[in-house]
C-alpha cells in the first residue's frame, strides 16, 4: 500500500472523532454545543433523540470500516453486493454536505446566502453556530478522504467494467429495451424532484410544512437548487448511457454522476422521511408533497442500483466472453 493511501487513510479515520465525540457527549448527557430553548432540549423526545443520535453515531463510525477496508488486503476479497450499497450510502448523504456547505458559504459571502432563520416564533436556535462549523467540516474531510481511497480501489478492482467511451457500448443486446425502459421511466420520474426543489429554491413555499416555510433562509435555497441540479444531472446522464448519445464522452463520466445524483436524492429523501416521522408537532410534520417527492427519490435511487446491477452485469459478462476470445477457450 502506498503512503498516500495510507494517509489518506488515517486522515478519514480523525476526521470522524469530533463527530463521534459530539453524539456520545450528548447521549450521556451533555448539553454542549446545544443552546437553551433547543428542541433537542424536549424531554418528551429524549428517546426518539438518543436512538438517532445512535444510529448517525453507527453510520459515521462506518467511515473508519470503509476506509480499513480501501487499504487493507482484506477489503479486495469483500463481495461486491456488500460494499456497493455502504458506498453509495455514504457517497448519497456526504455529497450534499460536500457541495453544499461551502456553496453556503460563498452565497454568504456574496450576499446572496443567509443563515438560520431569527428566533420569531419563540423557539431556541437549533444548534450553537461552532457546532456545524465542526461536524460539515468532519464530513467534508471524510468524503474527500474516503473517495481519494475510493476511486483507486474501484478502478483496480473493476476498472474493466466502464472503461471506453459511450460509443463503445454494444448497439444490440439482451437487456437493451429493458435499459431504455428504466432510464425513461426514472428520467420522467426524476422530473417531480427537479420541479418541486426548483420550487423551493425560488422562494415558494407551496407544499412545505409549517415549521420548514418559516426555516427558510439563503442557505435553504442554495440546497434546494443544487438537489434539482442532481435531480437533472441524473435524468441527462441516464438517457446518453441508455441511447448512447454523446458518444465520444467516457462511459466513466455519465456512470459516476449517476451514482451521485441516484445516491443523493434517495438517501436524502430516505432520511428526510425518517425524520418526518419524529417529528412532535402538526408544524413539523412533512407535507403530502414533501412526502410523496422524498418517495419518488428513494424509488429512483432504487431504479438506478438495480439497472446498474444489470448493466454491470452485462458488461462483466462481455468482459469474460472477450478474454476467452483471446485465449482461444471455446
Amino acid at each position: 500500500m502506498t503512503t498516500s493511501r495510507s494517509v489518506l487513510r488515517a486522515v478519514a479515520i480523525v476526521s470522524v472523532l469530533p463527530y463521534i465525540a459530539l453524539k456520545t457527549a450528548w447521549m450521556a448527557g451533555s448539553h454542549l454545543g446545544i443552546p437553551e430553548g433547543s428542541e433537542l432540549l424536549d424531554h418528551e423526545r429524549h428517546t426518539t433523540l438518543l436512538v438517532l443520535n445512535g444510529v448517525t453515531l453507527l453510520m459515521d463510525a462506518a467511515v473508519v470500516v470503509l476506509a480499513l477496508l480501501f487499504t487493507r488486503p482484506w477489503g479486495r476479497r469483500v463481495p461486491a453486493l456488500l460494499l456497493v450499497l455502504p458506498v453509495w450510502t455514504a457517497c448519497g448523504l456526504l455529497t450534499p454536505i460536500m457541495t453544499g456547505f461551502p456553496a453556503q458559504l460563498v452565497a454568504r459571502a456574496v450576499g446572496a446566502g443567509g443563515g438560520r432563520a431569527d428566533d420569531t416564533d419563540g423557539r431556541g436556535e437549533f444548534l450553537a453556530e461552532w457546532v456545524y462549523g465542526v461536524v460539515y467540516g468532519g464530513f467534508i474531510v471524510q468524503g474527500l478522504a474516503l473517495g481519494a481511497l475510493f476511486v483507486p480501489y474501484a478502478r483496480d478492482r473493476w476498472g474493466h467494467l466502464w472503461r471506453g467511451r459511450i460509443a463503445d457500448l454494444p448497439e444490440r443486446g439482451p437487456a437493451r429495451t429493458a435499459q431504455r425502459r428504466t432510464a425513461v421511466l426514472a428520467a420522467v420520474l426524476l422530473l417531480l424532484p427537479a420541479a418541486v426543489h426548483l420550487l423551493w429554491a425560488g422562494g415558494s413555499a407551496t407544499g412545505l410544512s409549517e415549521d420548514r416555510a418559516g426555516d427558510r433562509t439563503g442557505d435553504f435555497s442554495v440546497l434546494e437548487t443544487m438537489f434539482a441540479l442532481f435531480a437533472l444531472v441524473t435524468a441527462v446522464c441516464l438517457l446518453m448511457i441508455a441511447f448512447r448519445a454523446g458518444g465520444r464522452v467516457r462511459l466513466a463520466v455519465p456512470l459516476a454522476l449517476v451514482w451521485i445524483g441516484s445516491a443523493t436524492l434517495a438517501c436524502w429523501g430516505g432520511w428526510l422521511t425518517v425524520a418526518g416521522l419524529t417529528a412532535g408537532d402538526e408544524a413539523e410534520a412533512p407535507t403530502a408533497l414533501m412526502e410523496m417527492t422524498y418517495a419518488v427519490q428513494v424509488i429512483i435511487g432504487l431504479l438506478v442500483l438495480t439497472a446498474g446491477a444489470y448493466f454491470f452485469g452485462a458488461r462483466r459478462q462481455a468482459a469474460g466472453a472477450d478474454l476467452a476470445v483471446e485465449c482461444g477457450t471455446p
